[in-house]
C-alpha cells in the first residue's frame, strides 16, 4: 500500500497519518476510488470492505457485514439459488402503463357526438318529409341531410373503435393488476429469501465472529447463535473487520480502544490507514 499526502509517501501494510492534515472521510473517499482526492495505491477493495472501511463506522448492520464476509470466505446459502430466480422473476415481471380513464372518457365524447348527429339527422329527415309534403324545394335540406349522415356514419366507427380500444385498455389493466399482485407476490418472497441467505451466512462465520469478538477490545458477547449478541455496534464492527479477508486497508480515526496504528493492524488483522 503506498499512500501520497501533499508530496509525501507513506508505504507499508501499516501507514499512520496522525499530524498528516488529512481528513478520515477524505483519506476513506480515496479507497479504490478513479479520481481521489489523495493518492491511495491498494487493492481494489471487495463488498466486505464497504461495512468497514472506516472505523468507528457511523452506521453499521451487523448481519448484513457478517453475510457479506462469509462471501468473501467463500461460504454460500442453500437458499441462494432460490433467490437468483426470485430476483430473476421479478426483473422480468414488469405491469405496461395503461390509462383507462382516458380510453373511458373517449368512448364518452364519441357517444354524445353520435348522439348529437343521430338526432341532427332525425331533424333533417323531419324536415325533409314536411318540405315533400307541400310540393316545396328540398335541395337544401337533403344536402344538409347528405352531409348530417355522413357525420353521423362517421362518429358511429370512431365510437365502436373507441368502445374496442376501451375493452382492450381495460383488459390491460386487468393483467397489470395481476402483474403487480405477482410482483408484490416476488418483492416479498426475495426479502424472505434474502433474510434467509443473511442469517445462513451469519451463521456459516458465527463461531469465528465470536472469537474475532474476544480478540478486539471491547465488552460484547455472542451467545451461540446468530441473533445473540449483546454490545455495540463499533465492537461488531471491529470484529467483522478482524475476521472478513480484506486486502484494501481499513481508516481508522477517533477511535479510543485503540491507541495507534501499529495497536490498530494488530488487532484488525488488515491493512490500516491510521488518522488518529
Amino acid at each position: 500500500m503506498r499512500v501520497i499526502v501533499d508530496g509525501r509517501a507513506y508505504e507499508g501494510r501499516t501507514i499512520d497519518l496522525t499530524g498528516a492534515g488529512v481528513s478520515a472521510a477524505a483519506v476513506v473517499e480515496s479507497v479504490g476510488a478513479a479520481d481521489p482526492p489523495i493518492h491511495v495505491d491498494c487493492p481494489v477493495p471487495g463488498d466486505a470492505h464497504e461495512h468497514v472501511r472506516r472505523l468507528p463506522p457511523e452506521t453499521f448492520d451487523r448481519r448484513a457485514a457478517l453475510a457479506t464476509a462469509a462471501r468473501a470466505l467463500g461460504h454460500t446459502s442453500p437458499a441462494q439459488s432460490a433467490l437468483d430466480d426470485a430476483r430473476s422473476q421479478l426483473a422480468e415481471l414488469s405491469a405496461p402503463p395503461v390509462n383507462v380513464g382516458a380510453a373511458r372518457r373517449r368512448v364518452a365524447e364519441t357517444g354524445e357526438k353520435e348522439e348529437r348527429l343521430r338526432e341532427r339527422v332525425a331533424e333533417l329527415r323531419g324536415r325533409l318529409q314536411a318540405r315533400r309534403e307541400v310540393d316545396a324545394d328540398t335541395t337544401a335540406v337533403e344536402a344538409q341531410l347528405n352531409e348530417a349522415t355522413t357525420q353521423l356514419a362517421e362518429a358511429e366507427t370512431e365510437r365502436i373503435a373507441a368502445e374496442q380500444a376501451l375493452e382492450r385498455a381495460e383488459t390491460v389493466a386487468r393483467d397489470a393488476r395481476d402483474r403487480r399482485e405477482r410482483r408484490l407476490e416476488l418483492e416479498d418472497r426475495v426479502a424472505n429469501r434474502e433474510r434467509e441467505v443473511r442469517r445462513d451466512l451469519a451463521a456459516a462465520v458465527w463461531d469465528r465472529f465470536r472469537a474475532a469478538l474476544r480478540s478486539v477490545p471491547g465488552t460484547a458477547t455472542a451467545g451461540s447463535t446468530p441473533g445473540t449478541y449483546e454490545g455495540d455496534r463499533v465492537t461488531a464492527a471491529l470484529a467483522v473487520a478482524r475476521l472478513a479477508p480484506l486486502d484494501a486497508p481499513v481508516v481508522v480515526d477517533g477511535l479510543d480502544r485503540i491507541d495507534g496504528a501499529d495497536a490498530a493492524a494488530s488487532v484488525l488483522k488488515t491493512p490500516v490507514i491510521y488518522i488518529g
